[in-house]
Formats: C-alpha cells, sequence, structure tokens
C-alpha cells in the first residue's frame, strides 16, 4: 500500500460494493434489508460529488462524505456541511489517510460555500487537528405516553382562548410544507443548532411507511414510528405555539393503550417539560457533536443574535487549514446583526483564540470553560462577557447523521 493515498471523488464509474465493504469492515455488519437504502443514498452522495474516496495501490481505503444542510442559529440559517460516514480500512490506519482524506473534504467544503461544518465524532484527535471542536448535543427524552394525554393548563393570562388546528397525514408531497414548519418554528424559537434536510431527503424520510408524519395547519409537524412492540419513537416535533403543540401530541397520546414509552429526540429545552402535569419528562444526552467555522467572516455575518447585545471586541485568531480566518478582527454586535471586520493589531492584548475555540465560542460555550482547556488566551474578562453575550444560546442538534 502506497504511503500518500489518491484522494478522489467517487464516480458512477466505482464499485459502490466496495464502499459497502468498507463500511462493514469499519463499522459492522448492515442489515440485508437496509442494504437498498444504503445503495439509494450512496448514488445521491455520488451524483452530487460529495463523497470522497482514498485509492491505494487502487483499492479503496477510505471515504468520507457530507451532506447539504441549513443550520439555524438565533433565528438565521447557515448553509452547513454535514461531515458523515468517515472510515478507514484497518490496514490503513494509522498512516494519516484519514488526516489526508478530511484535509482534502474540509477543502471541498469551503470551495462549496458552506459556512459551517458538523459531524459525530467517533474519536476527537483528527477532527480537532483540523479545527472543529465540541458545540453542542443531541438529546434524547424519554416519558410515559399518557403523560401526553393530559396537559398541564395554561394561565390565565388574559388571552382568548384558541381553538386547535386540523391535523393530517403527511407524505412524500408535503416535503416544501414540512420545511416551511421546521423554517418557521426555528426562526420564531431562535433556536441555536438544528438543522434542515434538503426537499428530496425529506421526502424520501416521508415516504418510509414506518415513519408516522402529521402536519398541523401550517405550524406544526410530528414524525414518529413504533420502537417495539410496546413503545414508540418520536423522530420529530415543532409547533409554533401552544395550540399546535397541544394538537400534535394528542395525536401521539392516543397510542396510550398499546404504547407504554415515548422516546423521543428533541432540545433540552424543549416545551414538552412544561407541557405535562407531572415531572415525567427524563432528558439525558446521546450524543455530542463538533462544529468548524469554515468561513469566519460570513458565518459571523450570518448568524443571528440577541437585538439588544451592542459590543465591539478585538479577537486574534489562526487557523492553519484556512488562513482567510486568520488575522486581527474586530468582532461588533448591534440590532441583532453581527460583523467580523479585519483591524489593525491592538496595542493591548486581544482576545486569542485558534479556530477550534471560535468554533466552540460560536456555539456558546462559555469562554471561561475554553480558557480552562486552554483554547483561549489574552483579553480580559469584559471581553470574555461580550463574545459570550454575543454568541449565548443553547446548542442542540435532532438530525443525526
Amino acid at each position: 500500500m502506497t504511503v500518500s493515498p489518491q484522494i478522489r471523488p467517487l464516480t458512477p464509474d466505482d464499485d459502490l460494493e466496495d464502499e459497502l465493504e468498507l463500511r462493514r469492515r469499519a463499522f459492522g455488519p448492515i442489515d440485508p434489508g437496509s442494504r437498498p437504502e444504503w445503495l439509494a443514498s450512496l448514488r445521491g452522495s455520488v451524483a452530487a460529488g460529495r463523497i470522497l474516496g482514498a485509492f491505494a495501490d487502487g483499492e479503496l481505503v477510505g471515504t468520507a462524505k457530507y451532506h447539504d444542510m441549513r443550520q439555524w442559529w438565533h433565528g438565521s440559517q447557515l448553509p452547513m456541511a454535514g461531515v458523515a460516514g468517515v472510515k478507514v480500512a484497518p490496514e490503513a490506519r494509522g498512516t494519516r489517510v484519514g488526516s489526508r482524506l478530511m484535509s482534502t473534504l474540509l477543502a471541498d467544503i469551503a470551495d462549496r460555500g458552506y459556512l459551517v461544518s458538523v459531524l459525530f465524532p467517533s474519536t476527537s484527535p483528527i477532527y480537532r487537528s483540523l479545527g472543529w471542536e465540541y458545540g453542542g448535543a443531541h438529546h434524547e427524552v424519554e416519558l410515559p405516553v399518557r403523560s401526553l394525554g393530559s396537559l398541564a393548563p395554561a394561565d390565565q393570562l388574559g388571552q382568548q382562548a384558541a381553538s386547535l388546528p386540523p391535523v393530517r397525514r403527511a407524505g412524500p408531497q408535503d416535503a416544501a410544507a414540512v420545511i416551511s414548519v421546521l423554517d418557521l418554528v426555528y426562526r420564531a424559537s431562535r433556536s441555536c443548532g438544528p438543522t434542515v434536510r434538503e426537499p428530496e431527503t425529506v421526502a424520501r424520510w416521508l415516504a418510509d411507511p414506518e415513519n408516522f408524519a402529521y402536519l398541523a395547519g401550517d405550524g406544526g409537524f410530528v414524525s414518529y414510528g413504533w420502537h417495539g412492540r410496546h413503545n414508540l419513537w418520536l423522530h420529530s416535533h415543532a409547533a409554533i405555539d401552544r395550540e399546535h403543540a397541544v394538537a400534535l401530541w394528542r395525536v401521539v397520546s392516543s397510542h396510550a393503550s398499546m404504547a407504554d414509552k415515548l422516546t423521543a429526540v428533541l432540545g433540552p429545552d424543549d416545551p414538552v417539560s412544561w407541557l405535562v402535569r407531572e415531572p415525567d419528562v427524563t432528558v439525558r444526552q446521546h450524543a455530542a457533536w463538533m462544529l468548524r467555522v469554515v468561513d469566519a467572516r460570513a458565518a459571523v455575518a450570518a448568524r443571528g443574535y440577541p437585538s439588544a447585545v451592542e459590543l465591539a471586541v478585538r479577537l486574534e485568531l489562526t487557523d492553519p487549514q484556512q488562513p482567510a480566518n486568520a488575522g486581527s478582527w474586530l468582532l461588533s454586535v448591534s440590532g441583532g446583526k453581527g460583523a467580523l471586520e479585519a483591524a489593525p493589531a491592538a496595542s493591548s492584548a486581544p482576545l486569542r483564540l485558534g479556530i477550534r475555540g471560535f468554533s466552540a465560542a460560536f456555539c456558546g460555550v462559555p469562554l471561561s470553560t475554553l480558557r480552562t482547556a486552554g483554547l483561549v488566551a489574552g483579553g480580559g474578562p469584559a471581553d470574555d462577557e461580550a463574545v459570550e453575550c454575543a454568541f449565548a444560546g443553547t446548542a442542540y442538534m435532532l438530525d443525526y447523521f
């Protein structure tokens, strides 16, 4: 095997069975019933040019791909590359195949204009060496299905009680409507981290016969399925207000005579904890994810910010892989908009961050945490507080890829 592999996009001329065999060797057996779905997904990635292969002496020894996604940050969305399926053949591990593969993938992501990239790591060092850092989590919620059948009443705050919206089944033809609902909810809730897929993927997901999806008017969506004989698994739930949330939870709770437990992927502060009458909701972190800011100036400009925050702080950034991010900057936030503008070197010591620290701060990780981890230096308490106010938020994702 050569030391430096050839890395290139997979093409329709490549045998995708080799990729599936590599997946089996790296991650374990593939359910025979899932092979058609895996192949369909691979063909889509190949057609889009979003999967790279590493070849040594003509043999496929590594692959990595990314999904075309959008990620919401405080009411604004950014183009995000969701990296997945990174694997290296056992005999090629330790030869820097993975590092070269991910370096090439990062360059491709940058060339295509993605502002940030997210991945769920099975190991951290390789990704940290290229600028990814832990930024948020993927949470699971468990509660008895019966708890959703009788929710706590709303406080009487002077508003007139609204009727519940109509609920209908959703299918692949409703992909655009589902995306519209998710965008509406994430924008209004100023969520940090949740993602939305492209219409083709959403339509394929809605076409799954084991997936039961419902739309509530134009402001709510839920998708769930059976998880074993007596439990439910909820894939997605989004509602613009209490009425839409209640309407959808009633659909799920209608299974209470057969289903005991609901496991759901929700945000850590999802309203369901405040809707149920009893303390039945258990939230646990399922997996942590890492984010990399790919284009610092554009990502800061595209992200949303609290409208009441006004600040300006000098930063010194380093980024060996993306040199355009490096340098002296002035981070300013005003009226819900942010900017990162080139600034002359400051006479006083500015806040200094590598791209890992900046990526974590972008996700709302406190600078005190990052200082202790050795990812921030310089500046002072006022600078730390300014950056924390700008990027404030609890970052989470509902998608797992």
